[in-house]
């Protein structure tokens, strides 16, 4: 099971404020207020709250400077207390706290889940699965497809953002995001920028994009690698093109590129390729692929950029998470293979 730990050094909040604040506004706590951290994630903070047996989850964004638009508690409330009813693998939001003297940021209050998280290899509970890599990788494009096909409107999410002009605002934002992050210059990075916006591909559909899909976002049951159950961390959430959900989903796939090098991130074990993916969501949603290398460019590219917001964080002291001093060297190998594939 994915289980909450000791909260690392450096990462502990105002417990008595917290748990001063949760008793004013969350119904039914009683007991002593119990605190732990899931360390799986690389950015947003993420601590289960007990209460006796009620189980809170709390995240909040990390410490330090925060990139316009990013770690947005807001927005993962908007979409966790409406979506849940329309797409069962949502968590339910249960309560947003914008102020900010509480722990130091705005936070959003969520149910717990529980279940197993496949992050860089197949899970002992799993050995006893056949094909159970090609299963995992069935169940991750299947509910990715079964998202894209939701009625935003009917859940209310008409809101969560501007579909036209996605694509060019995308890069636009990801573009700011890099020049405040970057740590040293990088022809490569804006070459890979100017490349995609030479060739932006006309958007097929319109849909919910999670914007972080991938397996380790996802939670499964222990007894069964075909349904997804759980999918986590929607602060970056929006209203656009789904290919664009799709191609980061393949840039957290394994890629020979890569082989040999200790990727913090990458899937290790026998998955099948990325042209299985790519074929079972044109399966699943129908939509056409042919401009798919230019979706996984962008995922890349904009992986690249995180691992550097992630690695000038380590730089500046405001994380001591030891994973994040190898995002620099991660960052530079995405950027030269989204250049190789454009």
């Amino acid at each position: 099971m994915d289980k909450a730990n000791e909260i690392r050094k450096g990462e502990e909040l105002d417990w008595n404020s917290l748990e001063k604040y949760l008793r004013q506004n969350i119904p039914e706590l009683d007991g002593d207020m119990k605190v732990s951290q899931f360390h799986g994630g690389h950015a947003n903070l993420t601590y289960l709250v007990q209460f006796g047996d009620k189980e809170l989850v709390v995240r909040r964004p990390p410490f330090g400077k925060i990139a316009p638009g990013a770690h947005d508690m807001k927005r993962e409330y908007k979409v966790l207390s409406k979506l849940n009813k329309h797409f069962s693998p949502a968590p339910l939001a249960y309560h947003l706290c914008i102020d900010d003297s509480v722990i130091g940021s705005p936070f959003v209050i969520i149910e717990r889940r529980r279940g197993v998280i496949v992050r860089t290899t197949v899970l002992e509970c799993f050995s006893g699965f056949e094909n159970v890599e090609e299963r995992l990788a069935t169940a991750l494009v299947k509910v990715e497809a079964d998202l894209h096909q939701v009625d935003y409107k009917a859940a209310g999410l008409e809101k969560l953002g501007r579909p036209n002009g996605f694509l060019e605002r995308q890069l636009s934002g990801w573009g700011q995001r890099w020049h405040l992050s970057k740590t040293s210059e990088n022809k490569e990075m804006d070459e890979v920028l100017r490349r995609l916006q030479a060739d932006i591909p006309q958007s097929q559909n319109n849909s919910i994009v999670h914007n972080d899909i991938k397996l380790d976002n996802c939670q499964f049951q222990p007894d069964n690698p075909d349904d997804v159950t759980s999918i986590f961390d929607w602060d970056m959430c929006t209203l656009g093109d789904p290919l664009v959900d799709f191609g980061t989903t393949l840039s957290y796939w394994p890629e020979p590129f890569f082989d040999g090098v200790d990727m913090p991130v990458m899937l290790h074990g026998d998955f099948p390729s990325k042209e299985f993916l790519i074929e079972r969501y044109a399966m699943f949603t129908g939509f056409d692929l042919s401009h798919i290398r230019w979706y996984e460019a962008f995922a890349y590219w904009k992986g690249a950029i995180i691992g550097q917001q992630l690695y000038e964080r380590y730089l500046k002291g405001d994380s001591i998470d030891d994973r994040m001093s190898k995002f620099g060297e991660t960052s530079s190998l995405f950027t030269n293979y989204a250049l190789s594939i454009l």
